[in-house]
């Protein structure tokens, strides 16, 4: 899994990290420590080096900032969960299964996911009523790797995608048996090619 000392963007030409890799990296450190609701902005800024300003500039507010800190860990997570599928390009619901299994498995030992799950009020949020952002960065990838590899799913590839990342978000939130979670989701994805095959055969 992604551990901190693995979120450190890769030095440039002139030797220095981006400035937004390192302020991705000093937020991902303060909410390991449980320290992002009593943080400013400002203390940030400072510890990346950057002033206050480049950091608004980069992010908008600190929420922008959190979000933007979970949707570079979901990537990490996305680049799995692609291999999965390539490995599994002949069975779509077979793909989404094992996808679902290992990210659950994955999930239960990433300390950025456990931090905002047992955090303070001002983290969960961003993995529920707020996590547009996330939906959209992971569904893009998945969207446009299932039209590429499975083009005979026609638009039912939307609502597999759809209803994959929302089932296993909601089990990353309270978490269960990974085997018996991958087998549900792979019910769901089944029922759904199903109704497409049936539709497309009528």
């Amino acid at each position: 899994m992604t551990s901190a000392r693995e979120h450190t963007t890769p030095e440039g030409a002139n030797g220095s990290v981006g400035v937004r890799g390192r302020l991705l990296d000093s937020a991902y450190t303060v909410i390991l420590a449980g320290r992002w609701g009593r943080l400013r902005m400002a203390d940030i800024a400072s510890d990346a080096g950057v002033s206050r300003q480049t950091l608004y500039n980069e992010f908008g507010s600190k929420e922008g900032l959190l979000q933007a800190v979970v949707v570079r860990e979901a990537e990490s997570f996305l680049d799995g969960v692609m291999d999965i599928f390539t490995s599994h390009r002949s069975d779509p619901v077979q793909a989404v299964g094992e996808a679902t299994r290992w990210t659950l498995a994955s999930s239960a030992e990433n300390p950025l996911l456990r931090a905002i799950i047992t955090g303070d009020d001002a983290l969960l949020p961003v993995l529920t009523t707020r996590a547009e952002p996330l939906h959209v960065a992971l569904g893009e990838r998945m969207r446009a790797f299932m039209a590429d590899s499975w083009p005979s799913l026609g638009e039912r590839a939307d609502d597999i995608v759809e209803v994959s990342l929302r089932l296993t978000l909601s089990y990353v939130l309270l978490p269960t048996d990974p085997d018996q979670a991958a087998r549900r989701v792979e019910l769901v994805v089944r029922s759904l090619l199903a109704s497409a095959r049936e539709a497309a055969s009528s």
